[in-house]
């Protein structure tokens, strides 16, 4: 099954061209931001007799309005981006997974109560909640993570869970059941191995939405604060500057941009990878 299933990303990889321009701009992404510290300038280094300089040879994205490079600022900017999207999705799917296993297994009345739950916490716009609570909290890397992390489990649940419907009645664990094994290790040791191709998935897609989430709120002042820098906090801070200066919103405008639009991609590879019997309806 497992071979099959790499087989057919494979095929999807192949068939998809604009599945490995994703992939290489989310390695090249990944590699520029964890070579940051690389650069020769400092992100945070205040030059204002340089300031709004266009991008050249000597700052291949310009400066910013206090002579801070940009190049270099949108290396450590895309290090925070990246690191929240990865942190955040890891909360949901763990939260999500658990939550989605436990209520499609045990069924009944514990999944009548676990469903009704998500319905409501789903009734209520996830990025309004996340706003109001950030906005009681310090704001910080930390903080961002952590909210967005245990905001965004629910979809993620409702997946797993109908996944594990399914996979709860495969022979192999009717005879778990009867051989006496507990529905912890039953859980654990074959449906949530069962459904890692679904959730892995889900899991690249909530990267993306994990990424525009903190880019919104550092473009509304709740994310990450001054001196560091977020793709969303140089938007925020380009505002002022569109007129004669559009490249300091353009450029981290640009990397949101192919970074979600990559992890999307990827998601839908994945998904046509691991569910080919989704793409002949």
């Amino acid at each position: 099954m497992k071979g099959r299933k790499l087989e057919n990303l494979k095929i999807q990889l192949r068939e998809n061209k604009l599945g490995l321009v994703a992939i290489f701009i989310v390695i090249v992404f990944v590699v520029a931001a964890s070579l940051a510290f690389l650069a020769p300038y400092d992100p945070n280094k205040v030059e204002v007799t340089k300031g709004l300089l266009k991008p050249s040879g000597t700052h291949f994205f310009g400066t910013d309005n206090l002579g801070r490079d940009y190049f270099t600022r949108a290396l450590y900017g895309g290090r925070i981006s990246l690191t929240v999207g990865l942190m955040s999705m890891i909360i949901s799917v763990v939260i999500g997974t658990v939550v989605g296993a436990i209520s499609g297994y045990f069924g009944g009345k514990l999944d009548n109560i676990i469903m009704r739950v998500i319905d409501i916490l789903m009734c209520i716009p996830t990025f309004f909640l996340i706003l109001i609570i950030n906005s009681y909290l310090e704001p910080g890397i930390k903080n961002v993570i952590l909210v967005i992390g245990f905001l965004s489990w629910m979809s993620i649940a409702r997946i797993v869970r109908a996944e594990t419907l399914s996979v709860k009645e495969r022979e192999y664990v009717l005879y778990s059941k009867v051989s006496g094994e507990t529905p912890a290790k039953i859980i654990i040791k074959h449906i949530i191995p069962s459904i890692i191709p679904t959730v892995i998935v889900t899991a690249t897609i909530n990267i993306a939405s994990a990424i525009l989430m903190e880019s919104s709120l550092s473009f509304l002042g709740l994310g990450v604060q001054q001196p560091n820098a977020s793709w969303g906090s140089m938007l925020k801070d380009a505002q002022g500057y569109i007129a004669n200066a559009a490249y300091l919103s353009i450029f981290p405008g640009v990397l949101i941009l192919l970074t979600v639009l990559s992890f999307n991609v990827l998601g839908d590879i994945l998904r046509s990878a691991f569910e080919p019997k989704a793409n002949k309806r």
